[in-house]
């Protein structure tokens, strides 16, 4: 890491980082708030889809009346790009555990049209709440050391255009699913890896719905390449993770007629399950 680097990490705090400014929205009315959509975590020409959700999750979490999320679904209609959006929310119940809400992101088109980007419908809670209570079959995914893993830095990136949301992330990939990076992947359709901020934020609730699709596509490791672009994200947190680096395995066991799923899991270094998601996926094939 480069001495900015590391004076970044110094500073950067949860609610004070590069992630909580570019994710910050502005409410213009009740139920209306303003972002401009930053080029930093963009992949190619569009907008990642877990950065987008933290945007959705940040307006949610403001207009309903608890702040954690608890599962949020995502349909992604039409590629976002940097620059200016708007986000529309309604409250649709609260109750005494969970309120639940939705929330569309807007931005106009070359004509001036405005354009519906994501909708959402998510629940919020409180994970402090929560009890203490784990019973579980879940087992945290086994990696190497960080310092035996592998991060952008060490080889070329894996999509052309890709380096901005990089630069962002602390990603390091297990040595046994990178076999796509030199030219033999393995066809296992598994993604595995270390993930934090670049600049030492610690992960909470709504990072955790970008470090959820933050990872390569795990097509890569089926012979793929390109885009794989995201049609419906659903991500479950399940508690606020401790500090530190996290740990994320994705995997894939069915491709057909051009999608794929993903599920992800997501522990943080006290050996709990922090967050899980599933997501469809559109694949290039030929």
């Amino acid at each position: 890491m480069s001495e900015a680097a590391t004076a970044r990490a110094a500073r950067a705090t949860i609610g004070n980082s590069e992630f909580d400014r570019d994710t910050a929205v502005t409410r213009r009315e009740p139920g209306v708030y303003d972002i401009d959509l930053s080029g930093g975590w963009a992949i190619v020409n569009a907008v990642n889809g877990g950065y987008l959700l933290a945007v959705l999750g940040r307006a949610l979490g403001d207009a309903l009346p608890h702040s954690d999320p608890f599962t949020i679904s995502a349909h992604y209609l039409t590629a976002s790009q940097p620059g200016p959006a708007v986000v529309r929310t309604d409250v649709v119940r609260t109750g005494r555990t969970l309120s639940t809400g939705q929330a569309s992101l807007f931005q106009y088109d070359h004509e001036g049209r405005e354009v519906e980007r994501i909708r959402v419908l998510a629940s919020f809670g409180d994970l402090d709440s929560l009890p203490d209570d784990v019973r579980t079959s879940a087992t945290p995914p086994a990696l190497p050391p960080i310092d035996r893993c592998f991060g952008a830095g060490d080889g070329p990136a894996p999509v052309s255009g890709s380096s901005a949301i990089a630069d962002r992330l602390m990603l390091k990939l297990d040595p046994a699913t990178l076999g796509w990076a030199l030219g033999s992947p393995s066809g296992k359709g598994e993604m595995r890896g270390w993930f934090g901020l670049a600049d030492g934020r610690d992960a909470d609730p709504l990072s955790l719905l970008l470090t959820v699709d933050a990872l390569p596509p795990t097509a890569f490791e089926l012979g793929l390449s390109g885009w794989v672009p995201t049609v419906e994200l659903t991500v479950h947190v399940r508690s606020r993770p401790a500090p530190g680096p996290l740990r994320v395995s994705i995997t894939t066991r069915n491709l057909a007629g051009g999608f794929l799923e993903e599920d992800a899991e997501v522990w943080d270094g006290a050996d709990r399950l922090v967050a899980q998601s599933r997501q469809l996926a559109r694949v290039r094939l030929g």
